[in-house]
């Protein structure tokens, strides 16, 4: 059987956009305090015992060495009331920490107020994934947020559960 693939990569990406994902941001704190932060949804369970989790990382990311050099990062899953966040950590060029509202976990990654989950970690691999790398976590920290509709992301843009009413048709 031949491996020719028998797709281009952007029909690749247009299929695996099919599948609709929620929305996190990764943080970090390198050794010198230098804050980390990027928009992933390609965040995932692992593992319940040991409690795992895993994001991966584009090779092209200007903060990937930062990430792999640190012992910890911290994930926090996404409101709808957190895009306006989402939009800004999903950027390189903007100074992604100016005037944003953090607390500071006990390793010294920033962890958002009003995200549905928060989770530390502590890295335990970090794996090539072709383009990307994996990281995977252990959590020892996990802080639930007040109930709220998640931020989704579907087909390239920003989903919710609750369909927004200037989306409705009406009769």
């Amino acid at each position: 059987m031949s491996r020719k693939r028998t797709f281009t990569k952007r029909q690749l990406r247009d299929a695996l956009g099919m599948f609709a994902t929620g929305v996190t941001i990764i943080t970090s704190s390198t050794r010198d305090g230098e804050l980390l932060g990027i928009t992933a949804n390609s965040f995932n369970a692992v593992s319940l015992d040991p409690p795992m989790v895993l994001f991966s990382l584009s090779r092209e990311a200007h903060s990937l060495n930062k990430f792999e050099t640190s012992d910890f990062f911290a994930v926090n899953i996404l409101s709808t009331r957190q895009r306006a966040l989402s939009d800004r950590f999903a950027r390189a060029s903007v100074d992604k920490w100016k005037d944003v509202a953090f607390e500071t976990g006990v390793t010294g990654c920033p962890m958002f107020p009003g995200s549905l989950a928060r989770f530390e970690c502590y890295t335990r691999f970090h794996y090539d994934g072709g383009d990307h790398v994996i990281f995977v976590g252990e959590a020892f920290s996990m802080m639930l947020g007040d109930p709220a509709d998640p931020l989704l992301y579907f087909q390239g843009n920003y989903r919710s559960l609750t369909p927004d009413v200037s989306d409705l048709e009406w009769s």
